[in-house]
């Protein structure tokens, strides 16, 4: 089964984007060349948007391929399709990987396991409820990610025409 997804990359040094594009093409199995555009929240580094189509489980190779380089700002997303739920993957250098499961309409689905144990460390006083489930939810990636998200100039604009 098949699901479609997209690649942002949102802030990589030059020299680093022949090796996203590799290491993309090497997960595809497909000759890739992303265009790339001026990254204006992080003068020098560059970003790129592609969209891919693969199997399911896709989203996590191209983020296992991406994630060990320390300077690189990316995110994967995949649709959900009939054999798998949806997904995000979101890394930053500081923060690392973050991995979400979603639903048909782009929620974020945390499992009933992960909402206890929030619960437990939160009981012990070990953390506070409210920053267990920002966590679980990526707001920190996403606290990191929004200034590299705006589109600079130059950057596709892609608009929505079905509202549901």
């Amino acid at each position: 089964m098949t699901t479609r997804g997209v690649l942002y990359v949102h802030s990589a040094p030059r020299a680093l984007c022949p090796h996203v594009e590799w290491a993309v093409a090497g997960v595809l199995g497909t000759r890739v060349s992303l265009d790339w555009i001026r990254q204006p929240a992080a003068p020098g580094t560059w970003r790129s948007e592609f969209s891919w189509q693969g199997e399911a489980g896709t989203a996590s190779k191209l983020a296992s391929a991406l994630r060990g380089w320390q300077l690189l700002r990316f995110e994967v997303t995949a649709e959900p399709c009939p054999t798998a739920e949806g997904e995000r993957y979101s890394c930053t250098p500081d923060l690392g990987i973050f991995h979400a499961v979603t639903g048909i309409h782009g929620d974020i689905l945390i499992p009933e396991d992960r909402l206890r144990a929030a619960l437990v460390r939160s009981q012990r006083g070990e953390t506070e409820l409210e920053a267990e489930l920002a966590r679980l939810l990526g707001k920190p990636w996403d606290d990191e990610l929004e200034p590299f998200r705006y589109a600079g100039e130059g950057a596709p604009v892609r608009w929505l025409h079905q509202v549901v």
